[in-house]
């Protein structure tokens, strides 16, 4: 996940290249991830524009059901990344105005880990469901209803509820 962007940044803007990312990420969830995908490195009067678009897969716990599963996630991101160091001259630039932006190291390196971390934790659903149809549990035993259901009774419908379930038929 790291280029060395030296002679993409001695370029008239608008140069362009294009790198495969095939990946492991630590420092999100328990588990290293696998991206796979591409990374567009497009020259830009500041920097390089870096614009990626990868796929990984996260081990979670349905909300409802509370089962493990795979959840695919993909990450796409367009963020901008500053020199730290003049290419021809070695000498040091400004620091940029926004202490968040992303920077090329002193030694041209451009390393996208942090934007892809970033945006995989963006990426994630704040309530993860192994299937959208997901029965969840029964609230009384506590059996997972997706395997069928359980021998509990009926619950009563508090009257004052009562009259919303005509709405269902």
């Amino acid at each position: 996940m790291e280029t060395n962007v030296s002679q993409l940044v001695q370029e008239p803007i608008g140069a362009t290249r294009y790198r495969d990312i095939d990946a492991s990420l630590r420092g999100i969830g328990k588990d290293e991830l696998a991206f796979h995908g591409d990374c567009r490195l497009l020259r830009t009067r500041l920097g390089i524009l870096v614009i990626c678009k990868l796929d990984t897969a996260i081990e979670m716990t349905c909300s409802r059901c509370l089962e493990t599963y795979s959840q695919p996630i993909h990450v796409a991101f367009e963020e901008e990344f500053v020199p730290t160091v003049d290419v021809i001259s070695g000498v040091a630039l400004n620091a940029p105005e926004d202490p968040n932006t992303f920077i090329i190291d002193s030694h041209h390196i451009l390393d996208v880990r942090e934007a892809v971390r970033q945006y995989t934790l963006l990426a994630i659903p704040l309530k993860p469901l192994c299937r959208e149809d997901c029965a969840g549990l029964c609230p009384t035993c506590g059996k997972n209803l997706n395997e069928g259901p359980c021998d509990c009774p009926p619950v009563d419908i508090d009257p004052r509820w009562a009259v919303l379930k005509k709405l269902l038929k």
